[in-house]
């Protein structure tokens, strides 16, 4: 029987295995070769002729040592200047510290010294309003601001619009050269004082800052202020006088139906409440300017 002619088996030859940084040929070849060969040359170059070291004549070495000891030099004198000098730094820094505290202690003293006159003042004008102005005395101090006051009457809270920003507008409110106008300006507030006042209001305070006749609302960027002190919303409006009638006059005034437009047209916030009782400070001081005792007998 014939039988066919085996092949000789084909076996393969395996193949070696890849390195890991196979794909990474550019990077290995620099990690490998970080000295380019020209510097490596150099520097076998200068080994070889025996330049390389420390200078071997007395010159060379003469020069390096003087340059060391400059250094050194330098590095010395400028800590030494350093040192010198911090102490100097530290006592003045310390004169300026207790210069401050006596500063600042003596303002307190004034300050104290002025609110003790500003006492005694205002206690001598309320014994000569008395002495002078018989049972009208109480009347005066009340107009006058002079002394604290409650009773009856109204809150009236005015407050910047929810979405108040800095963007500008064509109406009217940009007169005045503020560019927000969804913020309390102070002739908002002044025509709302006046308003009150008109309405028959006998005592008026913006947030706890009674208003005499001496009071002056006025603008400093976009702050207002109220006899030079800041107030920040929202103004609380408190004012004396019968609650019911009061905010019913208000609210049918020119000012009141001013008020009404801001809040329609820009977002002003408003909102007015009758009190059985609200509560006025008195006004921080009173300065009498062209007043002056009476000399005749039966006048006031």
């Amino acid at each position: 029987m014939c039988g066919m002619p085996q092949q000789p088996p084909v076996r393969s030859t395996p193949t070696r295995p890849s390195r890991p940084d196979a794909s990474m040929s550019l990077l290995t070849n620099v990690m490998d070769h970080s000295l380019d060969e020209g510097y490596a040359e150099a520097a076998a170059r200068k080994q070889a002729d025996g330049t390389v070291g420390m200078p071997r004549n007395l010159r060379a070495r003469l020069g390096l040592a003087a340059g060391l000891v400059l250094a050194a030099l330098v590095v010395t004198v400028g800590a030494a200047q350093a040192r010198v000098a911090a102490p100097a730094v530290a006592k003045e820094r310390e004169e300026l510290l207790d210069r401050i505290d006596r500063e600042t202690a003596a303002a307190d003293k004034l300050e104290k010294t002025v609110d003790k006159l500003r006492d005694d003042v205002s206690t001598r004008q309320r014994e000569a309003l008395k002495t002078s102005g018989g049972d009208g005395s109480g009347l005066v101090d009340l107009l006058s601001g002079a002394t604290a006051v409650h009773g009856p009457g109204v809150k009236l809270v005015v407050d910047d619009a929810e979405e108040a920003d800095g963007s500008g507008g064509d109406g009217p409110r940009e007169s005045s050269g503020f560019s927000d106008t969804g913020r309390v300006r102070d002739r908002d507030m002044q025509r709302v004082v006046n308003g009150l006042w008109q309405s028959g209001a006998e005592a008026v305070s913006i947030n706890g800052q009674r208003l005499t006749a001496l009071s002056a609302i006025r603008a400093a960027g976009d702050a207002i202020l109220v006899d030079n002190k800041p107030l920040v919303p929202p103004y609380t409006v408190l004012a004396v006088g019968d609650g019911q009638r009061l905010s019913a006059a208000f609210q049918s005034s020119l000012d009141g139906v001013y008020l009404s437009v801001l809040k329609e047209n820009y977002g002003i916030r408003s909102s007015i409440s009758v009190e059985d009782d609200v509560r006025l400070p008195a006004a921080p001081s009173v300065i009498v300017r062209t007043a002056k005792p009476s000399t005749e007998e039966g006048t006031s």
